[in-house]
């Protein structure tokens, strides 16, 4: 499904969004009441979640950045949420001047709030889509016209792959995306790890399933079948702090660190 540029989608503010917890936990401001209970019941069980979040916010723009310096100007974002601090488009023209983005959520919260950031932006897009749709996304106007795909393209899947329960058709959309872009390009991939099965990870997936977004976790072989047959960059498949770090990272707990899983892979 994709949003007319004329469109609004209804928002349902007593049902939680996950994109709107996210950007709670953040510290963001686009949340409702309904969003604040249910992530204070989450950080009941997990009370390290806001600082895992941060760590995996931290690796998107580590990963931006590295697609930037490899040269690459373009950027296809796949589950973008509620725009935040340290953004995409922003990180990506601090190095490539000019770099056009395009962001696809299927959350119409997080897409009425990119549409406002982005409005005017040169070379921003923003469409309500289902990014396993991936045929529908790749014929899309704004991707059409704002991205080159003859060109090395960053695909940035991140935050989302694990609201996302079906993993057949996940793997099939992102196989369309991997064949879809020109050698060169990027794919950042981060998830939730089942890896360990921590004693709260039940109750948290419990939480979220009653969001908009329910929450699957994968093991760490399910992870590396999303990237194909591309190589990984160094260090490889991590938990997110440990994918680059710099040193104005966020430290995370000991327990925090292995939450998140991450790579980054470029097509041959």
């Amino acid at each position: 499904m994709r949003l007319p540029a004329d469109t609004v989608p209804e928002i349902d503010p007593q049902r939680p969004s996950g994109a709107r917890v996210y950007d709670y936990y953040l510290g963001g401001t686009h949340h409702f009441a309904a969003d604040r209970q249910a992530a204070a019941v989450a950080l009941a069980a997990m009370p390290e979640l806001p600082a895992v979040l941060r760590m995996g916010r931290a690796f998107l723009r580590r990963a931006v950045v590295a697609a930037a310096e490899a040269g690459i100007d373009q950027f296809l974002d796949l589950g973008a949420g509620i725009p935040a601090p340290e953004s995409v488009p922003e990180v990506a023209r601090r190095i490539r001047p000019g770099a056009r983005v395009v962001s696809v959520d299927l959350d119409p919260v997080a897409v009425v709030h990119t549409r406002r950031v982005a409005a005017g932006e040169p070379g921003s897009a923003v469409m309500l889509a289902d990014l396993t749709d991936a045929d529908e996304v790749l014929r899309a106007a704004p991707v059409r016209e704002i991205l080159d795909l003859d060109r090395p393209v960053c695909l940035l899947v991140v935050a989302v792959a694990h609201f996302i329960p079906d993993t057949e058709r996940l793997g099939r959309a992102l196989e369309k995306y991997r064949e879809a872009v020109a050698p060169g390009s990027h794919l950042v991939l981060s998830h939730a790890c089942a890896q360990g099965n921590p004693p709260h990870a039940q109750q948290v997936l419990r939480i979220y399933n009653h969001m908009t977004s329910p929450m699957i976790l994968r093991e760490k072989d399910e992870f590396r079948a999303f990237f194909g047959d591309w190589p990984l960059l160094p260090p490889g498949l991590v938990p997110a702090a440990d994918w680059r770090p710099t040193g104005g990272d966020p430290e995370p707990g000991r327990s925090a660190r292995r939450e998140i899983i991450v790579g980054v892979a470029a097509k041959p």
